[in-house]
């Protein structure tokens, strides 16, 4: 086991200083670690831009906010949905016309174990877009802003990368054949990590290390990820694991996204989330990632067939 560097209790929002004058886009802020993480950068004094597909949720999101925190904060809102393209571009267009800086992009909306296979209006397998191709291109389209502000990407990924397929299935990306809800949400999940990785590779070779990549999850955490989108038995599972101590509450999940924002000089080859048992719970650090997650030749393919498939190429 590793020894954590941040000590017995692991890394906790005691060691983010003041925020002020910092600048952090959040996907998906409307409930869980999303809310949680916009929460404590905003108490911090940050300055903290919304992505949600629910402009309502996201109205009365910021309204709970100042509730919580009391006015004044600094908080935007702006409509993105990551299963349509479209969506993401004018959302990338709206970030770079509003605000002038990018302290961190925090990747944190996803869907899990959708029942039946569903196609998104771009025709991909619902969560290989909204967990991976979405994210990928907003990440690519904001990159020109963060790389000017010197600033971070995160990417809140899952121990379900490890828990499926455990691979790229580069013949049949869309799951025409063999679908099944965890299969397809572990190869979403494993495409988002991989990246990530391949990412840091191309900043050091473009001499860019100014800019920085994290890859994180958060453990086994008390949100409504399975509720939105899984079926009636895993959402069964999931809500009677919610009353156990195998999960944690949403704010601890919104720690390890929350540390790879913020941190100072943290190592970008971590995989951060809780390092207790199975790595659901318990004080967040840097813990084991498996071999196929960082397999070069296939990231490298991935990335390539991305930047294809979605028609945005990196400007590293």
């Amino acid at each position: 086991m590793n020894i954590n560097q941040f000590g017995k209790k692991g890394w906790t929002p005691d060691r983010i200083g003041d925020l002020n004058g910092k600048t952090y886009v959040i996907i998906g802020t409307t409930s869980g670690t999303g809310f949680e993480a916009a929460k404590i950068l905003l108490s911090k004094g940050a300055k903290v831009v919304m992505l949600n597909r629910n402009p309502k949720k996201a109205e009365d999101t910021i309204k709970i906010l100042q509730q919580e925190l009391g006015n004044p904060i600094d908080v935007l809102a702006i409509k993105m949905d990551l299963a349509v393209q479209d969506s993401v571009k004018k959302a990338a267009e709206e970030v770079l016309k509003t605000i002038p800086r990018i302290d961190a992009l925090l990747c944190n909306a996803a869907i899990a174990q959708v029942p039946k296979r569903t196609l998104t209006v771009d025709g991909w397998e619902s969560q290989m877009e909204t967990n991976y191709y979405g994210n990928f291109m907003l990440q690519a389209l904001l990159f020109p802003l963060i790389k000017k502000s010197r600033g971070r990407i995160v990417t809140v990924g899952s121990t379900g990368y490890n828990m499926g397929i455990k691979a790229i299935k580069f013949d049949d990306l869309n799951w025409d054949k063999d679908y099944t809800p965890n299969n397809a949400y572990s190869q979403s999940k494993l495409a988002q990590i991989m990246t990530i990785y391949e990412l840091q590779d191309r900043l050091k070779e473009a001499g860019k290390s100014d800019v920085k990549a994290y890859a994180c999850h958060p453990g086994s955490s008390r949100t409504n990820l399975i509720n939105t989108s899984g079926s009636f038995v895993m959402r069964f599972i999931f809500n009677l694991m919610k009353l156990s101590p195998l999960t944690q509450s949403a704010e601890k999940g919104a720690y390890p996204q929350l540390m790879c924002a913020t941190e100072p000089n943290l190592d970008q080859r971590g995989f951060y989330g809780p390092t207790g048992r199975n790595n659901w719970t318990g004080p967040v650090g840097a813990h084991t990632l498996e071999p196929h997650a960082k397999d070069k030749a296939v990231a490298k393919r991935l990335w390539e067939l991305t930047e294809k498939e979605i028609a945005v190429v990196w400007n590293i």
